[in-house]
């Protein structure tokens, strides 16, 4: 069944407490809990006057409502810090009352930030929220929101036994999609307005004016897919995978591999060895590697890239300090560029 994209959040039982064990089991990684604090230990939503209170999961969409709403908003990213580990955060009692006084949630969905469905279910808010799968439009992503709306409340069922998440073929890393960002921008403008009908004229020019300046960001990856298409590049897991289709660019590293870093489960040393022969064997012109998760199979194949002389690009799944949803997209996409043209 077709769920809306722009959905209000349902008010199911409380889940008495919340308990600090509210994983991101997202991408994998049965790495230990961070001891880095959540990023909404501040003010709380509300306390900034009329402005409109947002909560969003990861500061990659609180940027992009940022940029909608303006000094309009009043931002809260439940995780903000790009030396946090998105696969061990724990949500806390105060995220809960965050999304309980939010006007709007943004989150991300297809069982990226099962977090927040569990944050949702327990505060029992009215807020709409924008799930960026939803909205994506990109195949497979309805069946993914179905699958993540589906395990609200307590439910397990699909989560791998080491912490990781059992996507299933859908790529939820949908914020590496450029066209999906704008989509995103697009629906948070709609929301907003129907909060603060007064700024709506501006909601709606903010999300155009970021539409279309990702529209350099589309045409570096054209570029790429026009002179380096087919192209082979590795990777560690398939956070990048959005952007490097978009580029024409061919994954080389066997599936086995970055399933095995995405869950959390341990490489087998033959896939390992396939996964290192990419390089020595030259079918591959850059390693696309994700550095916020790591551990002895990614420092083997990232050993055995910089041995080759492999260009490596390192890629994270939250915003490095200092930058906004397009400059870090822009960053990406160049890097990408330079290392696969190089």
């Amino acid at each position: 069944m077709h769920r809306p994209a722009l959905r209000p959040a349902r008010p199911l039982a409380l889940v008495g407490g919340l308990t600090a064990a509210v994983l991101l089991t997202a991408c994998g990684g049965g790495t230990a809990p961070t001891d880095a604090p959540s990023s909404s230990e501040g003010a709380p939503a509300g306390a900034a006057g009329d402005r409109v209170s947002v909560v969003a999961s990861t500061d990659v969409w609180g940027s992009v409502v940022e940029a909608v709403g303006g000094d309009a908003v009043e931002v809260t990213s439940i995780i903000n810090d790009p030396s946090q580990d998105p696969h061990s955060f724990e949500a806390t009692t105060r995220d809960q009352l965050l999304v309980q006084d939010a006007q709007l949630v943004v989150m991300n969905g297809g069982g990226y930030d099962p977090f927040m469905t569990q944050l949702l279910s327990a505060s029992g808010t009215q807020a709409p929220v924008v799930d960026a799968v939803e909205v994506s439009g990109l195949e497979g992503s309805q069946e993914a929101s179905a699958d993540d709306h589906a395990e609200e409340g307590h439910s397990e069922e699909g989560h791998s036994d080491e912490g990781g998440h059992d996507h299933g073929e859908f790529n939820e890393h949908v914020w590496y999609d450029l066209a999906t960002a704008g989509k995103v921008a697009e629906a948070v403008a709609q929301e907003l307005s129907t909060v603060d009908p007064s700024a709506a004229s501006t909601f709606t020019a903010n999300a155009k004016a970021f539409t279309d300046g990702l529209a350099a960001v589309q045409q570096v990856e054209a570029s790429v897919k026009a002179s380096s298409a087919g192209t082979g590049v590795a990777i560690t897991e398939p956070v990048p995978d959005h952007m490097l289709e978009a580029m024409g660019l061919v994954v080389k590293t066997p599936e086995a591999f970055s399933e095995a870093v995405e869950e959390g489960t341990d490489v087998s040393p033959a896939v390992l060895a396939d996964t290192r022969a990419l390089f020595s064997d030259g079918a591959v012109k850059a390693l696309v590697y994700n550095e916020q998760t790591t551990g002895a199979e990614t420092e083997a194949v990232l050993s055995a890239a910089e041995a080759a002389g492999t260009a490596v690009v390192p890629v994270t799944e939250t915003l490095p300090d200092g930058q906004d949803y397009t400059q870090w997209m822009t960053a990406n996409a160049e890097a990408i560029r330079a290392a696969v043209q190089g």
